[in-house]
């Protein structure tokens, strides 16, 4: 059985068990956060019960490290239409350790690309076109560099409403142990006074 037809078969008896009763909400985030985490396979399920957090509490935004390369790409959109659109009132910047944008190397990467039978002339291409390849697929030297990195980005955002306060954290993927590492509401409070 293929994956796609074990995911649909599940589907079905979950839809017909009313399986999705349970996690019935709205669109809104009950407590008003967004957070920008990492899409590592560790933290799908332990992010959310580390925090106490059940379904419907807040917006939550994956991508590799949780990295935001750009202000104008779409993790920050996706950040900007949570705090326009849907009542986000604080920003959390959540990253773990072990993860594997640690010391990522974008020339491995390219390589790799290679490798699956993507011609040389695309990635040239793409260089003209302005997408350098090794800042697309960058990574960082330590978490803690990319976190910061990516909550300066959304700090310094010209379309943050300045009283957003911004936090950053990093994980520990096997026992959810947070570990702060910048608080919004005092950066808020030393910006401001």
């Amino acid at each position: 059985m293929s994956v796609v037809s074990e995911l649909l078969q599940y589907n079905r008896q979950f839809v017909e068990n009313k399986g999705y009763e349970e996690y019935l909400t709205d669109k809104y985030p009950d407590k008003q956060i967004a957070i920008l985490t990492c899409m590592d396979t560790r933290l799908v399920e332990l992010l959310p019960k580390a925090l106490n957090l059940r379904n419907g509490d807040a917006k939550i935004i994956k991508n590799a490290g949780a990295i935001l390369t750009q202000p104008f790409g779409s993790a920050m959109r996706s950040i900007l239409i949570a705090i326009y659109e849907m009542g986000v009132k604080e920003v959390f910047v959540i990253g773990h350790h072990g993860c594997g944008m640690t010391g990522l190397n974008a020339d491995g990467i390219i390589e790799k690309i290679k490798a699956q039978g993507i011609p040389d002339i695309v990635l040239e291409t793409l260089n003209k076109s302005g997408i350098r390849m090794e800042r697309f697929l960058k990574g960082f030297q330590t978490v803690e560099e990319g976190i910061m990195q990516s909550v300066e980005i959304i700090r310094n955002h010209p379309l943050l409403p300045k009283t957003i306060p911004v936090h950053a954290f990093v994980m520990h993927p096997d026992t959810g142990e947070m570990e702060l590492l910048s608080e919004g509401y005092e950066y808020l409070k030393q910006r401001d006074g």
